[in-house]
């Protein structure tokens, strides 16, 4: 496994795989630690919680930089990020018990009690773009909830995973609670088919979640999936079109696009459509390609060249069916692997950029008759990661964001996943929550017990 600097596109290390041997010895390893960890109280998980919070906190610039290095984050970004990770983590120490306290119910006999209870081993699959937070996002409700995680992160973020093994370790946790996993794709379902292993949460492509639902299916373990999304942004005529089109191109535009739940697709009603396409060129045209590392670029390169190179096959395809540039469209010819921010206008159904997600600096925009064909687009998409509605209506906003088919809906303003709420998508966009209570009941046996 290879961490390659997206940035200057050299490589940064070689990390050694682990083989089947040493992959099972780790299994057996993090097995018996989830055994004793499920038997630990509360109170002792949320001082290591706690503890991890503060760790992240305190050593966000190093950590931040290690995420730039490996994936090109713009480093403030990248410190917004474990600043995030860190919430999250205090977040489930101060309400872990309270969500999955046993929840007494009325029924004929003398006592009902749902009960909330470890499962055992959950593995993780997690990607690159957001390499802390995801891990995280998905270790800490597992974690205080008593189970023990294995991590299979992307390969270009070797780097990361390991030093998120560290922090748990640091922190406290008891050793083999969390461990990262150096193995190839091909080595999944031996993680799967462990006994030990009782589920999975995948963050990823379709592809990736068909293969692993597949798997977690033969092997009857729970899973959950984020396959990201095509995430429509509607416009209509009374919004403030002048700070649509700048929160747009941020949210567009953060992470170099490579953001799950970033508005993807501007579907405009027409009476507004010419001047929020000029706002929208205006606001994306700000953003420059430049090193990560300085604080002063706006826009950093894509995280490996494979991925360039598919966002420009998708762009072309849109040109050639008869999408019109109407900003940027090419790669940056710099070392690294950077692209232009761009937008498609004219998009028509049949383009990649109407239906599939493109995870890069690109933006689709689409115009609309009325809210009713706003809708319509919205909705005619695979996916259903994440929405936004901008307009002055509330009763029109609530009322559309109740028909978006999506997981989460944001009016006049920029989508995002915070500790409190589930986050989570529908249809091609996956299913199965994280963060909340709702997450962290995902991976619990849920008993009921009865007395007469």
């Amino acid at each position: 496994m290879q961490s390659i600097n997206p940035a200057t596109g050299q490589i940064i290390r070689d990390y050694p795989e682990h083989g089947p041997a040493e992959l099972a010895a780790i299994l057996d390893d993090v097995a018996k630690a989830a055994r004793d960890f499920s038997r630990t109280t509360f109170a002792e998980r949320a001082r290591c919680m706690t503890a991890l919070a503060e760790l992240l906190a305190a050593e966000a610039a190093t950590h931040a930089r290690l995420i730039t290095l490996e994936m090109g984050k713009l480093l403030r970004e990248a410190e917004a990020e474990i600043r995030k990770c860190s919430l999250v983590c205090d977040y489930y120490a101060g309400r872990a018990e309270a969500m999955l306290a046993p929840m007494p119910v009325l029924t004929a006999v003398a006592s009902s009690v749902v009960a909330f209870e470890p499962l055992g081993v959950i593995m993780g699959i997690m990607p690159w773009n957001f390499p802390f937070w995801q891990a995280i996002r998905f270790a800490a409700p597992a974690i205080m909830a008593g189970n023990a995680v294995v991590l299979k992160h992307a390969p270009n973020v070797c780097g990361c995973a390991l030093a998120v093994e560290d922090l748990f370790r640091r922190a406290g946790f008891p050793e083999n609670v969390f461990r990262a996993l150096l193995i190839p794709v091909d080595m999944t379902e031996a993680v799967l088919a462990h006994p030990a292993v009782r589920g999975v949460s995948l963050t990823g492509s379709v592809r990736a979640g068909r293969s692993v639902a597949a798997l977690a299916g033969k092997h009857l373990k729970k899973s959950v999936l984020e396959l990201g999304g095509s995430d429509p942004c509607i416009v209509l005529a009374d919004a403030d079109l002048a700070l649509a089109a700048r929160t747009g191109a941020a949210a567009r535009l953060q992470g170099c696009g490579q953001v799950c739940i970033a508005s993807k697709r501007f579907i405009v009603v027409k009476e507004v459509a010419e001047r929020f396409t000029e706002l929208l060129v205006a606001a994306m045209s700000r953003y420059e390609p430049g090193d990560p590392m300085d604080p002063g670029t706006t826009l950093g390169p894509m995280a490996r060249e494979d991925l360039r190179a598919a966002l420009a096959v998708q762009i072309r395809t849109c040109v050639d069916m008869g999408a019109r540039l109407a900003l940027g469209g090419h790669v940056v010819d710099r070392p690294g692997f950077f692209h232009e921010p761009t937008l498609l206008c004219d998009v028509a159904r049949g383009m990649p950029a109407y239906g599939e997600e493109m995870f890069g600096p690109a933006a689709a925009l689409l115009v609309a008759e009325d809210p009713a064909r706003a809708l319509f687009l919205a909705n005619d998409t695979p996916y259903g990661l994440g929405a936004g509605i901008w307009t002055a209506d509330r009763d029109l906003a609530m009322s559309l964001a109740r028909r978006v088919e999506a997981g989460t809906v944001t009016i006049n303003g920029m989508t995002k996943s915070e500790p409190a709420l589930p986050f989570g998508g529908v249809k091609n966009s996956g299913y199965g929550r994280e963060l909340s209570e709702f997450g962290i009941r995902e991976f619990v046996n849920i008993k009921t017990i009865r007395t007469f």
